[in-house]
């Protein structure tokens, strides 16, 4: 697969899971949160299934190493929508689309504090915005200072999908479909034990049938989408595509569901946008070192002599393929010649 359709992948899986919170916002009016979380990720873990029936390549399987990691995930895969849809039946669905961008800082604090993973000024920059974002859009209004609880939930699941990130991350090379499949399908298989528990009332076929399709499409073929164009561009590349799903998600609130602009929520837009563009800037550029050598060939004395100077240096630039120069000053060339 190349560049550009690894490129489409990224931007395709986006738009896809974009699609889940204003839809499920409808879907909320007759089906009950849990169930709902429960529908969404078996009809991801269905419809991707019967995908794979149709491949060949279905890649390096999970293996008893890949055990702890697969655990957390699903504990966490079947938390965090559990929260989300809760987040939607409390809040605006515009809201949680963008609270959504939260799982970076989430994502990024989790991978520097157990990972040991390096944080940049820029994305910390980053972090700083898109708090300050989620800050605004938590709170529901200035006089009461009252905190949303549709928010809070939203942020927990921000949380646990940024722990899950974490975790995915170590099996991403093994077999898409069997990771997608045994995501959807245990923790529908959870989420819905849950809901039962909990009592809540099975709805009617017609409003399940929506939410397997919604799930396929918004969880499952995203899913698929993001881990395939990973393996080509890498999880910062294909993470800072994603990113402009909460954008969608909110732009599509106001055209199904015709929420309104507030002054408060469009400067918490511009403030998630700041933070979403420097995400996408730090990604893109990356600094790295590696060493070169370089041969030259001078004549002393009537003699040709070549000289190879090896050297480490970093580079701050946007990545692009293929090959590059550098130049060296004459006392570099002189103090090879006599080293």
């Amino acid at each position: 697969m190349d560049n550009a359709k690894a490129i489409l992948y990224a931007l395709l899986a986006a738009a896809f899971y974009a699609i889940n919170v204003p839809l499920s916002k409808l879907l909320l009016n007759h089906v009950e949160p849990t169930t709902m979380a429960a529908l969404l990720y078996l009809g991801a873990g269905i419809g991707i299934g019967i995908m794979s029936l149709g491949s060949c390549q279905h890649g390096e399987k999970l293996s008893k190493k890949d055990l702890p990691f697969v655990i957390g995930m699903i504990v966490l895969d079947i938390s965090a929508p559990i929260f989300l849809m809760l987040g939607i039946s409390f809040g605006s669905s515009s809201n949680a689309s963008l609270l959504g961008n939260f799982e970076i800082v989430a994502t990024t604090v989790i991978a520097l504090f157990l990972f040991k993973e390096t944080v940049t000024k820029r994305l910390w920059g980053a972090i700083v915005l898109i708090t300050a974002s989620s800050i605004l859009l938590s709170f529901e209004g200035t006089e009461s200072l009252t905190f949303s609880l549709g928010s809070l939930y939203v942020l927990l699941a921000a949380a646990c999908w940024g722990l899950e990130n974490n975790c995915t991350r170590t099996i991403s090379s093994k077999s898409t479909y069997e990771i997608v499949m045994m995501k959807g399908i245990c923790c529908g298989l959870g989420s819905l034990l849950i809901a039962l528990i909990m009592g809540e009332q099975i709805p009617k076929l017609q409003y399940v049938v929506l939410a397997l399709i919604l799930g396929y499409v918004a969880y499952g073929l995203s899913i698929f989408l993001y881990v395939r164009a990973q393996r080509v561009l890498g999880a910062a590349k294909t993470s800072a595509y994603y990113a402009i799903a909460p954008f969608i998600g909110a732009f599509l609130s106001f055209i199904i569901l015709h929420e309104k602009l507030t002054e408060v929520y469009l400067l918490a837009l511009t403030i998630m946008l700041a933070g979403t563009a420097l995400v996408v800037v730090d990604t893109m550029i990356r600094k790295h070192a590696h060493a070169h050598q370089h041969t030259f060939i001078h004549t002393h004395n009537g003699s040709t002599h070549s000289h190879t100077i090896t050297h480490q240096h970093s580079h701050s630039h946007l990545i692009t393929e293929g090959t590059h120069r550098h130049h060296h000053s004459q006392q570099e060339l002189e103090q090879a010649v006599k080293s």
